[in-house]
């Protein structure tokens, strides 16, 4: 006698879940998954970092340019580490900043994990990040998305706290949900999409929370965005614009975010 082929129950059965019907059964995890994830590691607040995945260390731009330079590469290929060499203090300031914060949450004794840095999990400003709060012996949270390119996860995230998300909005999801700070460093398309939510959803009060929001960059986030014009030309209100703080400082955003955060969160 032939042996019937097993059925499988639906929530174990590969082909249904990854289907268009299983669709609801995806979003699902990606929201009960991380949830549980947070709960066992306690953590109830996190200051977010965004930024490009392209930006490079210092040591490592410059290094590469010498190389290139040694190796008589075209010009083109020339430029283009030179710009890497002038974005590149960037990533050392994302790093930087991180670190202070780690270490002033790590200080605050109170007996809870707070404020931990949150990043997409990648490259670039995202390491960056999550490399200064191991810095300070500090957990980081990595919140990946599987793409074709760019994207992967960094070593310096708490391995414990490295997911990958399929759905870029559940992925937002959790960058806002335990967000009680966000620091938005030079980045492309997918740095514009997060932060303009996030100015959305506090502009049309879907966030309550007072959450500091930081622009570190002031060059960048002139050259780019030119929120002064929103302004004139009545798209935006005055007052918009003291959603968020345009710095070049660390001192500076470390001093706004930790007065931010102790007057409201402390």
């Amino acid at each position: 006698m032939q042996q019937k082929k097993r059925t499988y129950k639906f929530y174990d059965n590969h082909k249904f879940i990854h289907s268009p019907d299983g669709r609801l059964v995806r979003i699902l995890s990606e929201y009960t998954g991380p949830q549980q994830l947070f709960r066992r590691m306690k953590v109830k607040d996190t200051i977010v970092f965004f930024g490009s995945a392209r930006l490079k260390p210092e040591a490592d731009a410059k290094k590469a340019l010498a190389d290139a330079k040694s190796r008589g590469l075209a010009a083109e290929k020339i430029a283009e580490l030179e710009r890497d060499v002038r974005t590149a203090p960037y990533y050392e300031k994302a790093r930087e900043l991180s670190r202070r914060m780690t270490e002033w949450s790590i200080g605050l004794k109170n007996g809870q994990r707070r404020f931990i840095v949150a990043t997409g999990g990648g490259p670039g400003i995202m390491e960056a990040a999550n490399r200064g709060a191991s810095e300070a012996n500090g957990v980081s949270v990595g919140l990946n998305i599987s793409l074709p390119f760019e994207q992967s996860g960094n070593d310096y995230i708490t391995p414990e706290l490295e997911m990958e998300f399929h759905y870029f909005f559940m992925r937002k999801y959790w960058f806002v949900y335990f967000a009680k700070a966000l620091v938005a460093f030079p980045g492309g398309f997918g740095t514009m999409d997060e932060l303009f939510e996030t100015l959305t959803l506090i502009q049309t009060g879907k966030i309550h929370k007072e959450m500091p929001i930081i622009l570190f960059g002031k060059s960048f986030w002139d050259a780019v965005v030119n929120f002064e014009q929103l302004v004139d030309f009545g798209v935006i209100s005055a007052s918009d614009l003291d959603l968020f703080l345009k710095t070049d400082s660390v001192d500076e955003a470390f001093e706004y975010l930790t007065t931010h955060l102790s007057k409201h969160w402390l």
